[in-house]
């Protein structure tokens, strides 16, 4: 990684949308550097053509100058499954260079950041008030990598995302398992956006001559959690799901799947749209799930 191309970008933390992500660069005539943390991810990346390290961001000390010389980066990395702050988010920005700093920095957070907001229609200016550890994580991301633009001069865009689906990200096994849902009625609204989708926007959000800026990802088309399971599993010939109450969903759900219920909002994707130009390849759930089948 010492000698980079003048057309390379760095995707730390190069997942499922991190691939999706470097296709689309490549394809550009771009040259991805995709960072991954397992030996495993970095040998697929690699027999797919792409060029790939491995970098523990937990590991403290990750080394002088890895993520240093790239104008471009788009970091996907997710926090810890605990605590409160992101201590990889710290360790990436120290590893970068404040002399030299990127051109732009595109962020994929969360849509969790905003809390619960009853069922209402917001926009990024609504107010951030994470009531989930979860939530609070990606907050304090993004007040670290703002603050550390803030201070170099590198342009921010901050993609705060609701549910991801799309081949490969549907929850079939839950299904299999004849897992039960909350009632309908008392199901909270949920947001979406199509995997393919997602990695279009974040192209789009580096090129955009937008910047220090916070969108909305989303179809732009909520609905109840219960609903999305249902339309999941008649679109794969599965039985629907067995509702419960709120209370014997206290019971019998998975406390990841309880945090869940606790936020209910509707995402207004109106800015995400009009700035960045975006034409959705997938703008409702019916259009989706046709693609995964």
């Amino acid at each position: 990684m010492q000698d980079k191309p003048d057309n390379a970008v760095l995707i730390v933390g190069c997942g499922d949308v991190g691939r999706r992500v470097a296709a689309l660069l490549r394809s550009a005539g771009r040259t991805p550097v995709c960072i991954v943390r397992s030996s495993g991810s970095r040998d697929a990346l690699l027999a797919a053509g792409f060029e790939a390290c491995c970098i523990d961001l937990d590991a403290g000390e990750t080394g002088v100058g890895w993520s240093s010389g790239y104008a471009e980066i788009y970091y996907f990395a997710p926090p810890p499954p605990g605590g409160e702050t992101d201590p990889r988010m710290t360790a990436f920005l120290r590893g970068l260079s404040s002399d030299n700093p990127p051109r732009r920095i595109v962020y994929i957070s969360t849509s969790a950041v905003y809390g619960d907001c009853q069922g209402e229609w917001i926009t990024e200016a609504q107010p951030l008030n994470p009531a989930t550890a979860r939530g609070r994580r990606r907050l304090d991301a993004e007040h670290q990598l703002m603050a550390w633009c803030g201070e170099t001069g590198c342009e921010w865009t901050l993609l705060r995302v609701p549910g991801i689906y799309g081949p490969g990200k549907l929850p079939l096994e839950r299904l299999r398992q004849g897992l039960p849902v909350l009632c309908e009625q008392d199901s909270p609204y949920t947001n979406r956006i199509h995997v393919d989708d997602l990695a279009a926007i974040c192209v789009a959000a580096m090129s955009s001559r937008f910047c220090n800026t916070v969108y909305n990802v989303s179809d732009g088309h909520p609905s109840n959690m219960t609903d999305y399971f249902f339309r999941v599993a008649d679109a794969a010939g599965l039985p629907r799901p067995r509702e419960v109450s709120r209370e014997e969903a206290q019971r019998v759900l998975s406390p990841g799947m309880l945090s869940f219920l606790n936020d209910s909002r509707r995402m207004d994707n109106t800015r995400l749209l009009e700035e960045l130009g975006i034409r959705l390849q997938y703008p409702d759930l019916d259009s989706g799930l046709a693609s995964c089948f």
